[in-house]
């Protein structure tokens, strides 16, 4: 009897065990692949990173270290001329200034311009709505140099070109634009009976809006307001054309009208480029986990 027990005991144990067998050999196969996958995103990363690194190591060499060993050695000691010549000529704190007032505020107003536009098309439904989103997109998509001709004439007449203002209209059009496009169908896809739901509590649109469709969005929001701060201060054509006083100059700006207004060095060109890169991989640092948990929210939805 104990035989026959024991026999049954191990019956009822073998198939217990052979699932962490097959379990073992797909974490065995899944690691070789994680592994490749690993390796491949490491080796892309490091042929993106190549021209920072030229940048950060060109910006802390001498003209006659550069001369003499080219652009890919180290430097034999630390040269901070460049930087600190860039920084004097163009008056960096200005330019900087510049740059994050105007991008700051394009992001926040493109944002709260998009929010509207979305909630009355996504949510409102008013009539035309698919026309009025499709003419929103044809019209993100048209080149900026098509609007330099008549926004030129029209920012002369009331008094507003070479002032940081017409910038920030343009763009806070510009990039509402997509926000709108985007907005539109994330709020056409929220659930109408939780809309009602607010509707039949007395919640007026306004109520709704702030209270209900603005935190479930909020993710979503602070994705935008990142991408939008980040397409502004790399703008340059338009600042280029509208900006022309050297107190209203951006960034990107300075750097550009200082290497054809006079003849720089490529260890101070790299300095520049340098100096014009920190801030937004700051912002980008500091904004990583906002901007990761908005991607991830809007995959989970």
């Amino acid at each position: 009897m104990a035989t026959t027990a024991e026999l049954l005991d191990t019956e009822a144990a073998a198939p217990s065990l052979s699932p962490p067998r097959r379990i073992r050999g797909d974490r065995k196969r899944r690691s070789a692949g994680d592994w490749i996958v690993l390796a491949l995103a490491v080796l892309f990363g490091l042929v993106v990173a190549v021209p920072f690194l030229m940048i950060l190591v060109n910006s802390f060499k001498s003209p006659a270290d550069y001369n003499a060993s080219g652009p890919l050695s180290l430097p034999t000691s630390l040269y901070t001329d460049g930087l600190v010549a860039f920084w004097e000529r163009v008056n960096f704190p200005e330019k900087l200034w510049n740059s994050f007032f105007i991008s700051g505020t394009v992001a926040v107003l493109a944002v709260a311009l998009s929010v509207l536009n979305a909630f009355a098309l996504g949510i409102g439904r008013v009539k035309g709505r698919t026309w009025i989103v499709v003419l929103i997109l044809l019209a993100n998509m048209l080149p900026q140099e098509v609007l330099l001709y008549p926004l030129y004439f029209r920012f002369k007449e009331v008094g507003l070109y070479d002032n940081v203002w017409s910038v920030i209209i343009i763009f806070t059009v510009v990039q509402s634009a997509f926000g709108t496009y985007l907005l539109a169908s994330v709020f056409g896809t929220f659930p109408k009976e939780l809309l009602e739901a607010a509707s039949l509590d007395g919640a007026s649109r306004r109520t709704i809006l702030w209270r209900v469709v603005y935190p479930i969005s909020r993710p979503t929001l602070a994705v935008l307001l990142i991408f939008f701060f980040i397409w502004t201060w790399n703008e340059f054509l338009i600042p280029l054309t509208f900006l022309v006083s050297n107190a209203t100059q951006t960034v990107p700006v300075a750097i550009t009208v200082l290497q054809g207004d006079r003849l720089m060095d490529v260890t101070t060109t790299s300095a520049s480029a340098l100096l014009g890169l920190i801030p937004t991989l700051i912002f980008f640092l500091i904004f990583q986990r906002t901007l990761t948990r908005g991607i991830t929210a809007g995959a989970v939805k």
